[in-house]
């Protein structure tokens, strides 16, 4: 049986502030209109977001080394 998103959530992140603000940041950039980095017919950009962590497609840059502040 597949496991829920909160449970496949809590699973993955467990505890880790980095991989929380990860998906916190990536989630407000899908929200803001950034494309999904995965092809998916998934709309819900929490789901998204936890997509694209579990491939390994996005990473946490702390805010004054990256371009533009979100």
């Amino acid at each position: 049986m597949e496991s829920s998103l909160p449970q496949r959530l809590q699973k993955s992140v467990s505890g880790s502030f980095h991989k929380t603000a990860l998906l916190q940041k990536r989630v407000r950039e899908l929200i803001r209109g950034s494309a999904p980095l995965i092809e998916t017919r998934e709309v819900n950009p929490i789901k998204i977001a936890f997509l694209e962590m579990e491939r390994g497609l996005i990473e946490l840059i702390p805010e004054e080394e990256s371009p533009a502040s979100l």
